[in-house]
Parts: structure tokens; sequence; C-alpha cells
């Protein structure tokens, strides 16, 4: 056997085999290693993207969470606009209701669109909404004498109207507009106003529409009137006045230099008619002054009060 084993071939090609079968072996584990790589590579580029549904529970509900909270901020803090609106809202609605004069605010059509009460009770009209300027100042025309101050359009043959004064700044967005008017109402009664028409201005600059805010100055200018009245009747009481004084004082020069008796009784007589025709004239005028005084202190008080 050992003979064998030493021979040169055998042993040579016992060498080979021995080669061979490391070199085979060898092969077999470096094709499963990179069989096992190869796998493995595929298995990492075949894993999915983490979605919501692959999360975790516990994140899952979390997310949840935060989206309802989310929501409901959202919910709160809506709420607290709408209540600031409304406190706003109806501030100005009690601010308009408890003015003493009138209000109203004309929309880019040309109707109103909001009236406060006074406004209703001014122009004697219900409920004014829905209604155009024509509809509502109709006839009324602009005073051609207004007081210092206020706006006019000069004087011209034609008279101008307060509907198209309104229609005006509807129009052409103009520049604040202060007008006094002679106005009937529907029931007939005349009343004398005063109206200050401003355009309503949009946050972009466009026109919204117009306000009118309107006085009843009826009052004052009946006073006035008798006012003016009673200065022409100061002026000729005091025209009369004088010439009673001259008449008495002839009578009385006349009574200093008469001798004579009989004359005497007769100038005194004059003297004293005279007078008292005087005293009749001044105790009608101060009589007529008394209530005219105590309705303008009235009025006075409450133009205070307002």
């Amino acid at each position: 056997m050992v003979k064998v084993l030493s021979t040169p071939v055998i042993l040579h090609g016992a060498i080979v085999l021995l080669l061979a079968g490391g070199a085979f072996a060898f092969a077999i584990w470096l094709i499963r290693s990179l069989r096992r790589s190869i796998a493995e590579e595929a298995n990492f580029d075949s894993t999915p993207t983490p979605t919501l549904e692959s999360l975790p529970l516990h994140l899952y509900n979390t997310v949840i969470q935060q989206l309802k909270q989310q929501k409901h901020e959202l919910q709160v803090q809506t709420l607290a606009e709408q209540r600031r609106a409304r406190t706003t809202e109806n501030f100005s609605q009690a601010v308009l209701s408890n003015l003493s004069s009138g209000v109203l605010v004309f929309g880019s059509n040309g109707l109103v669109k909001q009236a406060n009460p006074a406004a209703k009770d001014i122009l004697g009209f219900h409920s004014p909404l829905g209604m155009s300027a024509e509809d509502i100042f109709r006839a009324a025309a602009v005073c051609p004498a207004v007081p210092s101050g206020v706006y006019s359009d000069g004087l011209s043959d034609s008279p101008v109207r307060l509907a198209e004064e309104v229609l005006v700044v509807l129009r052409e967005g103009s520049k604040c507009r202060q007008i006094e008017a002679d106005y009937t109402t529907p029931n007939g009664e005349n009343r004398h106003i005063a109206v200050i028409i401003s355009p309503v201005p949009a946050a972009d600059g466009s026109l919204l529409g117009a306000a009118c805010l309107i006085t009843d100055r009826s009052e004052f200018e009946r006073l006035r009137n008798q006012q003016e009245l009673h200065g022409e009747i100061s002026a000729e009481m005091a025209l009369e006045l004088r010439t009673s004084l001259t008449t008495i004082s002839g009578y009385a020069q006349q009574l200093a230099r008469n001798r004579d008796p009989q004359l005497a009784p007769q100038l005194a007589a004059d003297i004293a008619s005279e007078a008292a025709r005087l005293d009749r004239n001044i105790g009608g005028f101060l009589a007529a002054k008394q209530p005219a005084a105590g309705t303008a202190t009235r009025a006075s008080a409450a133009g205070r009060d307002m």
C-alpha cells in the first residue's frame, strides 16, 4: 500500500484530486454567499414605504387627537368672531335707535337699506326701507338762502331738488353736502329740515352708497321767524313811542306857555289821553312778548337736552 502511494503517478493524481475537491467546495461556498447577499439586497429594495395604515396605533391616535384639537380651536375662534360681530351690530343698532336726528342709508342701487326711528318720525313714513330718494323727498327743494357754512348750489331760476342732491352723491361719490330744505310729509305737515349727505366708501375705495343725517329744524325756524317779526314790531313800536313822546312834549310846552285858564284843562286832557294810548300800546307789546320769550326758553332747554 505504501509502495502504491509512493508511486509518483498515483501520488500526483491524489494531489490533483484533493485540490479539485477543495476548489469545488470553495466554489459552492462562494455561490451560496453570493445568493444570500443578492437575496438580502432584493428584500431591502422591496420593503414598502411606511404609510398612515402601517404606522403604529398610538402614533395614529396622536395624529387624530391633534386634528380634533385644531378643529375645536377653529370652532371656538369662529364662534368668538360671530359674537363680536353680533355685539358690534347690536351696539350700532342701539346708537341709531337713540339718535334724535334721523339717519337714512341708501345702497348703491339708490334704495333705502336702513332707517332709524327718528328718520321715520321726521319724514312721516312708517317704513321707508326699499324706497328711493325720489319717493321719499319728492318735490322738496333746497332753500336758496341758507346759513353761513351750509352747502348751496348757487341761486338759480330753477330750485335744486333734495332728491337730486342725494342722487349726485350716489352717482359721483362727491364730498359731503350740507343742505336745508322745506319738506312736506305724506300727511301734509310742513317741516324745515337740515340734511347732511355723505358718501359711504368701501375698503377698496368703491362706493357702497350714501348716508343722510336729517335734523328737524322746524321749531328753530319758527322761532327765528317770530324773532324777525318781533324785531319789526319793536321797530314800529319805537317809532310810535317816539311820536307819542313828541306829541306829549308839544302839549306840555303849550301848557307851560299858555296863560289862558280855560285852555289849560284841555291841554292837560290831551296829554293824559296820549299817555293812556301809549300805555295801552306798550302793554299790548309786552303781553305779546312774554309768551314768545317763554317758548324760546323752552326751545333752548330742549336744545340743551338734545
